[in-house]
């Protein structure tokens, strides 16, 4: 990759730290811009030069002059399908309004590439097999909308020369996750209620399915996007191609506790997806990517480092 230099947004939160932290690591120069809303200023790498605001915000993003990038990261946002509801103002600001505006930055300042976060919620429900890229979005949430808004903002700025890759992420879980955010992330959602409260309450069907992508693939799958995708647009699904049901997580997050766990079911939340996983073809023939971390190995990481905190 050489030493180049690099904007991560949302360097507090999981997966823009795991991300900032790596390049850090092999050398690269990095900066991020976070609001602190659902991160946390510890979790940004020292290395990492730190604009406290919102993507959302000229002001913000006019703190970005001062520098040069190569490649712009995008992961901020509000992450949460449920809450985008509540707010769907500040979901469409937080999402689509900050993609549009780092697009503006980027196209500007001659910075060619742009990586964009976006999410299998896009794809809402599909048929019970792995999903294409190919297929028909049906978003269920306000989430899911500005998600698929973004998309469109992306694919329309490689018409001015830009070469931007949307990595459609599946369910990412891992060490570094926020714990204390009970409206994003199955994995962590189940497990912090077991640790805290010996009982797991669960939202919606056991039978629900979801494809889980443990957080060393996911930046895994960042880096790799930087090196070998060199198309105008590209759409990447980012998963393991395995269907887990809930109720399959559930058994697995339990047996790797020293104690009962006390499990309840009640109604969904608004906008859930029933079920949906991967078609990985694609990642693996132009990223040369696919998942290394299967998952009884990595939830047995995330328990062990759960645990290390307490």
């Amino acid at each position: 990759m050489g030493n180049k230099s690099y904007l991560v947004t949302g360097a507090a939160g999981f997966i823009g730290s795991a991300l900032a932290e790596k390049l850090v690591n092999a050398g690269h120069s990095v900066a991020t811009i976070d609001n602190l809303s659902t991160g946390f200023r510890e979790n940004i790498p020292d290395k990492v030069d730190f604009i406290k605001g919102d993507c959302s915000d000229t002001d913000t993003i006019g703190q970005l002059d001062k520098y040069q990038f190569d490649t712009i990261f995008h992961i901020a946002g509000q992450s949460s399908g449920e809450n985008s509801f509540g707010n769907p103002a500040y979901d469409l600001k937080s999402n689509a309004l900050s993609t549009l505006l780092l697009l503006k930055y980027a196209l500007e300042n001659s910075c060619k590439k742009f990586i964009y976060a976006s999410t299998m919620s896009v794809y809402g429900d599909q048929a019970d097999e792995p999903v294409k890229e190919s297929a028909e979005t049906n978003p269920l949430s306000f989430y899911a909308i500005g998600k698929i808004t973004s998309e469109h903002y992306t694919r329309l700025f490689t018409d001015f020369g830009m070469t931007n890759t949307v990595l459609r992420l599946f369910n990412v879980y891992g060490p570094g996750q926020n714990m204390k955010n009970l409206k994003q992330g199955m994995v962590s959602i189940f497990l912090s209620q077991a640790i805290n409260s010996n009982k797991i309450v669960v939202k919606g069907s056991p039978d629900r399915y979801r494809d889980f992508v443990f957080i060393d693939d996911i930046v895994r799958a960042f880096i790799q996007a930087d090196v070998f995708d060199d198309s105008k647009y590209r759409v990447i699904n980012i998963g393991t191609g395995n269907r887990t049901t809930v109720s399959e997580l559930l058994e697995k997050i339990v047996s790797k506790l020293p104690y009962e766990v006390e499990i309840k079911f009640s109604e969904s939340t608004l906008g859930d997806q029933f079920g949906v996983y991967a078609d990985v073809n694609l990642a693996d023939t132009v990223l040369d990517w696919r998942h290394l971390c299967n998952l009884d190995e990595g939830i047995k990481s995330m328990v062990n480092w759960t645990k290390e905190r307490q």
